[in-house]
């Protein structure tokens, strides 16, 4: 619900619902933020050391398509950080384990024309498991061994109390690297692979890293020889009470206030208010009708929103090319019956999606589990053009828009409206 126009509303709203209705620091309430499965602070993200990076600007990632077409035209008003302004666009791309550079950005189509003009974007770099979308598009190509070729680690991401090792199972294939080992090799040609491996390969970083946990959060995490030797795979602390957000606030909100002006739960935001942006940064949380909706004059033209859900068969976009999964679930335009019978269209034919930014040709399942004048296209499967430039991949970020929302500069690729007919060769 946020990565819409507006997003950040539903957002802000639910949790003034929350507090209107009574549910802030009570076992199951709601008040935004992290839900962690254990009142120790959660997972430390990452504990790999990062050099110092002179450089101190930074842009939101969504925006990066504005940085390279105008970059230095960029200050405050569009998420810049660090400096008043841009001082350069950007020239120089290296892509790492993504296909969001034209896959799963934005408008395609915009990106495509981007990447294509070499007086823009000067160098793009691709280090990916696979020729993804993005991939095809790139200067230089850094081909990865997958996690079963190399050491790694991981935490319960987010919310859980567990350590996970990812041993290696096999060499890499040819002539693909970890993404440690091309970096440290990037990092030799710059003089700097002393400070970037501090002498470490991937599996001595991961004996490391067990040595940080077992100093922090899990004093009783067996070292990596314990852990290979016992083969457990996984190491977890039972959780007997799970962190409630702003339960000492609850108890006694004068010895534990909240982090606003006054300490207490605020429902009018000042902070919000002198953005002097009522009209799309409103002090109090309400509904503003998105730059796409069926009721403005667009509609006309593109009567049918389009929503993105995640799909089955992937993770974003990943294993789109796994032909099993494609398979079992093969990529549709979804349509309520309502929507189909006046266009003529019967389950299994294929379809016409488009809108003023691009054009998507598929096959077509119909369901009741969508409500009437909305279509359903699972976001995440890989851009293909036909000869003719229209999409027979079923990728929907040929549809979705590159405006970002007004006060997170995040993405809203869920608002979309688009016209839907049956496809005639």
């Amino acid at each position: 619900m946020q990565r819409r126009a507006y997003g950040e509303q539903p957002v802000i709203g639910g949790c003034v619902l929350a507090a209107i209705t009574g549910n802030v620091g009570i076992s199951g309430g709601w008040a935004s933020g992290i839900a962690l499965q254990a009142d120790d602070g959660g997972p430390f993200w990452t504990i790999f050391p990062t050099l110092q990076n002179p450089v101190k600007t930074k842009i939101p990632c969504f925006l990066w398509s504005e940085a390279v077409i105008r970059g230095k035209e960029m200050d405050e008003s569009d998420g810049v950080i660090g400096a008043e302004k841009l001082d350069n666009d950007i020239k120089f791309i290296w892509a790492v384990a993504s296909n969001a550079i034209i896959n799963q950005h934005a408008n395609v189509n915009r990106s495509i024309e981007i990447m294509k003009d070499e007086s823009k974007v000067e160098f793009f770099v691709v280090q990916d498991n696979f020729l993804t979308s993005t991939a095809l598009y790139a200067d230089l190509l850094f081909p990865a061994c997958t996690q079963f070729e190399t050491w790694g680690l991981e935490d319960g991401w987010k919310y859980g109390d567990d350590v996970m090792l990812m041993p290696k199972l096999f060499d890499p294939p040819w002539e693909t690297l970890s993404d440690y080992r091309i970096c440290a090799d990037v990092a030799e040609k710059l003089g700097l692979k002393d400070a970037f491996t501090e002498g470490r390969d991937e599996k001595a970083w991961i004996a490391h890293f067990m040595d940080h946990y077992r100093k922090t959060r899990f004093p009783k995490i067996p070292s990596l020889a314990e852990f290979e030797k016992s083969n457990i795979g996984v190491y977890a602390v039972d959780v007997k009470k799970p962190k409630i957000a702003f339960e000492d606030f609850r108890k006694d909100p004068v010895k534990n206030p909240l982090a606003t002006p006054s300490g207490k739960i605020e429902i009018f935001s000042k902070q919000l208010f002198d953005m002097n942006n009522p009209k799309e940064i409103p002090a109090v949380p309400k509904y503003i009708p998105e730059w796409e909706n069926p009721f403005d004059e667009n509609a006309k033209d593109y009567p049918l929103q389009v929503i993105g859900p995640h799909y089955m068969p992937r993770v974003h976009s990943t294993h789109t090319n796994n032909d099993w999964l494609n398979e079992a679930f093969p990529q549709r335009a979804f349509i309520n019956p309502i929507d189909a019978k006046p266009r003529g269209i019967n389950d299994g034919d294929t379809v016409k999606v488009f809108n003023q930014r691009g054009t998507i040709i598929l096959k077509c399942r119909l369901t009741k589990r969508l409500m009437p004048g909305v279509i359903s296209v699972p976001q995440g499967a890989w851009w293909k053009p036909d000869k003719d430039g229209n999409d027979i991949g079923g990728n929907i970020n040929t549809l979705t828009s590159e405006r970002w929302t007004p006060l997170a500069f995040g993405n809203a690729q869920h608002t979309i409206m688009a016209q839907l007919i049956k496809y005639l060769p």
